[in-house]
Order: C-alpha cells, then structure tokens, then sequence
C-alpha cells in the first residue's frame, strides 16, 4: 500500500513540474500569489492564443493566462 501511494505522489509531482516548466514567467509569479490563499496548479491547457495555466481550491477554478493575469471566475469546461 505504501509503494503505491509514494508512486502516485512521485507521479504528481512530476506532473506539476512538467507543467510548471511550461508557465510563462508572469504566470509563475501569479501561480505563486493564488498558492497562498491554498490554490494548486491542476493543469496547462494550449489555447490559440497562449497557455492558460488552471489551478483549483476546494472545486473552484482559476486561470492564469500567459500574461499572468488571473481570472477567478474562468468559464472552462473540465474532461473526464
């Protein structure tokens, strides 16, 4: 039970630091701010226009886009 649960947690992580190596330096800095208030980095989605980086506390979303500005209130449809 234990191998499996520290194999996930590796996994995770380097799921968020492949994804964190794709954020714009703006974006890192905003990713930083929203982590304060306990939001964490779920995913970077490829838009036409820029990455948007998609962070999630207790099932409310964000987005950063690659300017790093912040949208609280995104209207993203998430795949299961």
């Amino acid at each position: 039970m234990f191998a499996t649960q520290s194999q996930e947690r590796r996994r995770i992580n380097r799921d968020i630091d492949y994804f964190w190596q794709q954020l714009s330096l703006a974006q890192k800095f905003a990713v930083s701010e929203l982590q304060r208030y306990g939001y964490q980095l779920q995913f970077v989605r490829n838009m036409a226009f820029g990455k948007i980086a998609v962070l999630d506390f207790d099932g409310k979303l964000a987005a950063i886009d690659h300017h790093g500005e912040i949208d609280t209130a995104p209207n993203i449809v998430l795949r299961h």
